[in-house]
C-alpha cells in the first residue's frame, strides 16, 4: 500500500468523529504522493522545485499517474505549484479506486434494507495495513494526519527521521491547507455580507 491510500482508508475510519473537507483531503494526498514517489527516487527536490528522477515501474496506479504527471523540463514546477494542480479532485479519484477494488461498501439505511447509506470500509488486508501504521504512529502518516485535523497536532519540529525534502513536502501541505482555509472564510464573509444585502441589513 502507499501513503495516500493508508491515509485515505485512515479519514475513512476517522469519518465519523473527525469529518475531512474533500479540499483538504486532496492537498494531503497530493503530498503523500510527492513523499512516496521521493522515496521511489521518481523525483528530488531542489529547493522548492521538483525536479523529475527515475520512471521506476510503480504497481499503484494512481501513484503512477502522479509520476507520469511531473513536469519533465525546465522550469520545473514548485512543491505548492504541485500540491494545486495535483490535488484537485484526488481525494475523489482514490475514493472511486477503492471502490473499484471492492475495499468499500454501501451500508444499507436502519428500516430501509433496500436503500443505500453511507459508504464504509470492508474487512481487508489493505485496512488493517492502514490501520497498523496508524496505531504505530508512523511519522508520515501522523504528520498528514495531524495537518487535516484527524489527530493532535506535533509539537515541536518534525521527527529528526525526515529529510529536508520532505520536511518540505509538509511544510508546503500545512501552507497550502491554511491558505485554502483562508479562501473559505472570505467565501463565508462574502456570502454573509450579499445575504444582508439581500435582506435590507
Amino acid at each position: 500500500m502507499t501513503t495516500p491510500r493508508d491515509l485515505s482508508i485512515t479519514v475513512m475510519d476517522m469519518a465519523p468523529t473527525h469529518p475531512v473537507e474533500q479540499g483538504d483531503l486532496s492537498l494531503a494526498l497530493a503530498g503523500a504522493e510527492m513523499i512516496d514517489l521521493l522515496g521511489a527516487e521518481a523525483l528530488r527536490l531542489d529547493g522548492d522545485q521538483i525536479v523529475p528522477g527515475l520512471r521506476p515501474p510503480i504497481a499503484d496506479r494512481l501513484l503512477d499517474e502522479a509520476a507520469a504527471s511531473l513536469i519533465r523540463e525546465a522550469p520545473y514546477e514548485s512543491v505548492d505549484d504541485w500540491l494545486w494542480r495535483r490535488g484537485r479532485g484526488l481525494s475523489a479519484a482514490y475514493l472511486a479506486a477503492l471502490e473499484a477494488e471492492g475495499q468499500l461498501t454501501r451500508q444499507p439505511r436502519r428500516g430501509m434494507p433496500f436503500l443505500s447509506g453511507r459508504t464504509v470500509l470492508v474487512d481487508s488486508p489493505a485496512r488493517r495495513d492502514a490501520a497498523n501504521r496508524w496505531t504505530s504512529d508512523e511519522p508520515v502518516l501522523a504528520a498528514l494526519a495531524a495537518a487535516i485535523g484527524i489527530r493532535d497536532e506535533l509539537t515541536g519540529d518534525f521527527p529528526e527521521t525526515f529529510d529536508d525534502a520532505v520536511v518540505t513536502v509538509l511544510a508546503a501541505v500545512n501552507d497550502a491547507l491554511m491558505e485554502l482555509e483562508a479562501v473559505r472564510q472570505r467565501r463565508a464573509i462574502e456570502d454573509a455580507a450579499f445575504d444582508n444585502i439581500w435582506r435590507g441589513e
